[in-house]
């Protein structure tokens, strides 16, 4: 993402915001909080508050850049709209995302909600999960 998507999506284009947007492009995993992104501010030396890091994710989020999930049991996070679509497993033990992808899931859901009669507009899908034993 570059400048021009800050201004296609009605937001001016400012430091902070660009900061922002280069640390969620950049992320690994691609799953950040507020306090991840500010604290990387911070360890490169910029000069942004926690509450500007707020303002801007609330503002992406608005504008459809960032995708925010509130995983059961964590903090809010936050990764870039990449207009993929994707699932999430969190692992209940160490909080880790990992993303996921099955085309069997996608059919089956499609075919569940066909056969009461509706069309999914939009779903999501997340797995809680906890490494198997002798893993």
């Amino acid at each position: 993402m570059e400048s021009q998507d800050l201004r296609n999506a009605g937001l001016k284009v400012t430091q902070p915001r660009m900061r922002i947007l280069e640390i969620l492009e950049q992320a690994r995993p691609r799953h950040m909080t507020a306090e991840d992104i500010y604290r990387t501010l911070i360890e490169h030396g910029d000069d942004i508050g926690l509450a500007t890091v707020y303002r801007v994710l609330t503002q992406f989020e608005a504008a459809g850049l960032v995708m925010k999930h509130n995983f059961e049991g964590g903090q809010a996070v936050f990764e870039l709209d990449r207009g993929e679509h994707h699932d999430h497993m969190v692992c209940t033990e160490t909080g880790k995302v990992v993303e996921f992808y099955s085309e069997d899931i996608e059919r089956l859901q499609r075919e569940i909600a066909a056969k009461h009669g509706y069309t999914i507009e939009d779903h999501s899908l997340v797995l809680y999960v906890r490494p198997m034993k002798g893993k």
